[in-house]
């Protein structure tokens, strides 16, 4: 069922980036030229491509929704504290990780050079 909704979600986004590419564009992107026309005086007129990206996204939020209620009651009950409670102890046979650091000398040339 899971995978049904998945599928269709993934399909849904795709047509829903086509149809909004389909659009003409109103010239008012980026707040870059455009009239006084367009989005600012009353209700543009719908389109086809408008009620499709519509009738589109309203389906993509409702499969949107939907994953979400199918993961949470598949998850449902288990943490991811139970899950560590339940990993075996693992047995750590290594050196401890000082062999990373330089060695340490009283020899060694210090950092700051110093003045003669």
């Amino acid at each position: 069922m899971e995978n049904v909704v998945l599928i269709v979600h993934l399909l849904l986004a795709l047509s829903l980036i086509g149809v909004v590419l389909l659009q003409r564009s109103e010239g008012g992107g980026l707040g870059m030229g455009g009239g006084g026309g367009g989005a600012i005086s009353g209700r543009s007129a719908a389109t086809a491509l408008g009620k499709l990206t519509w009738i589109l996204a309203i389906a993509f939020i409702c499969t949107s929704i939907a994953l979400t209620i199918i993961s949470a009651r598949n998850s449902a009950g288990s943490s991811v504290l139970d899950r560590l409670g339940d990993a075996p102890a693992q047995e750590t046979t290594e050196e401890p990780a000082s062999d990373l650091l330089p060695p340490s000398s009283d020899t060694s040339t210090p950092l700051v050079p110093t003045a003669d």
